[in-house]
């Protein structure tokens, strides 16, 4: 175990006290002096000899798990059994399970379940593939698929270290949406490769969720997938956060007392989520985009190896204007970073128009840290827990996904979108302020909003293919 990635986080020590040569306050005295502080005491085992106990521990920025264990061991009396992470502990064996929705008590039920009484099932299905929907469960779940080149910060990591992020996302479309989500990590990286095997498998499932897929191999992946099945593909990293980033802008610009038509926007970093927050802007009604890489300001009249920044160069900066972060900022009414932690400053921000707008995206530095321009924008978000107004994908991707599979929708449009958005954005209501433009996570009224407005709009646009019942 990497102690090193520990500190900061709470760890369980368990500990066997001698009695007659140790007292527990020895042991209490040495882990706060080496930067801990016990939150919990649990006695495990004690004899008139001996005392097991396990203490939790939270451990300080100037703490480490090395100073914690150094001091006991050299406390007479005191032996160290071992220390445990809880984030390791709660990852062991897996984060999920599958339960049978009805148990298996005699020969009838095992007949029923199984063969001989399940033929008849199979031949029903045969007869009619569209009872796949109804007799299996195909209708309520989603494939979370990954080839592990680019899972969080921490980039090309592999299909087996990229388990634990997708067994989580399962997690969350259970607990938000009760969508029985399945962590499918392929150990390929080869886009046709990838599409093969998605397709392969689309039978058994109602919806693919795409995630952590590099660009810009991810596009192409998403879009022949979008073209050759006809369930619901949906990119998370690109889709989710634009869907997130345009419910907080529409809630920021209310409060601004502007429209999205006429602000001036800056998107900075033009990679999955950086085009995919370009195109539902403009399919918003955004009129004035400028985007912004490591060449500076994108432009139409350039010609770039990179096919997303060639897209990005060709729908944005309509006034030509050329430079670098700098120059794309000035008299800037919003700026959206999707891109690396510290890179805009306060100078940057003062250029701006009054009252800017500041979504920095950036995990886990996000562009500009908040506290730094707090007296001179007029709202900031940023994709970080610890910060009011967090642009975060779980806002969006359960709601979005119960509404098409309740409606059985042939794919994500961006009529389906943007109804998302604007969903998220109506959770605020007299409450909103600059300090609450984008609902909680745990907000119970999102998914129910956003599945109501996604069925809306899938039947609107002819994507919906079945009625749900309310």
């Amino acid at each position: 175990m990497n102690h090193q990635a520990m500190d900061g986080k709470t760890v369980i020590i368990r500990i066997e006290l001698e009695t007659r040569l140790a007292h527990f306050g020895r042991a209490a005295t040495a882990i706060e002096q080496a930067g801990g502080d016990i939150i919990a005491i649990d006695v495990i085992q004690t004899n008139r000899d001996r005392s097991v106990r396990d203490l939790t521990v939270k451990i300080s920025e100037v703490g480490s798990v090395e100073r914690i264990s150094d001091a006991i061991r050299t406390l007479p009396g005191i032996k160290l059994i071992n220390m445990s992470d809880r984030t390791f502990l709660l990852h062991l064996g897996g984060k999920i399970t599958i339960q049978p929705k009805t148990p298996i008590k005699n020969r009838d039920d095992l007949s029923r379940v199984y063969t001989p009484e399940v033929a008849r099932v199979c031949e029903a299905i045969h007869d009619d593939p569209s009872k796949a929907y109804s007799l299996t469960i195909k209708r309520n779940t989603v494939a979370v698929v990954s080839d592990g080149s680019a899972v969080l910060g921490l980039g090309n990591i592999g299909p087996y270290a990229a388990m634990p992020v997708m067994e989580g996302k399962a997690m969350l479309f259970k607990q938000f949406a009760d969508v029985d989500a399945f962590p499918i990590c392929l150990d390929t990286q080869d886009t046709e490769e990838i599409i093969a095997a998605v397709k392969a498998m689309a039978p058994t499932f109602g919806g693919i969720n795409l995630e952590d897929i590099a660009s810009p191999r991810c596009f192409e992946i998403e879009e022949r997938l979008r073209q050759e099945l006809d369930i619901p593909v949906f990119h998370d990293d690109q889709h989710g956060t634009a869907v997130v980033l345009y419910a907080g802008l529409l809630n920021a610009l209310k409060l601004t007392g502007r429209n999205l038509s006429d602000a001036r926007i800056v998107i900075c970093g033009i990679g999955a989520a950086g085009t995919a927050c370009t195109k539902m802007l403009l399919a918003g009604g955004a009129r004035h985009i400028i985007g912004v890489d490591r060449d500076g300001i994108l432009q139409s009249d350039q010609t770039y190896s990179n096919p997303t920044w060639q897209w990005m160069a060709s729908h944005s900066n309509a006034e030509g204007k050329r430079g670098g972060l700098t120059e794309a900022v000035q008299g800037a009414d919003v700026f959206i970073g999707v891109s690396a932690g510290g890179i805009l400053t306060r100078a940057h921000v003062e250029s701006m128009a009054a009252d800017p707008i500041i979504i920095a995206m950036a995990n886990p530095e996000p562009e500009i840290r908040p506290e730094l321009i707090e007296d001179i924008a007029a709202v900031i978000a940023t994709g970080r827990s610890d910060y009011p107004n967090q642009i975060n994908n779980v806002l969006c991707f359960p709601g979005i996904f119960r509404g098409a599979l309740d409606c059985r929708a042939t794919v994500i449009n961006e009529e389906m979108k943007l109804a998302a958005a604007q969903a998220i954005a109506s959770v605020i209501g007299d409450e909103l302020n600059p300090m609450y433009i984008i609902p909680s996570v745990f907000n119970t009224r999102v998914v129910e909003e956003v599945r109501k407005s996604v069925i809306a709009a899938a039947q609107n646009s002819g994507v919906a293919r079945r009625q749900p019942r309310e």
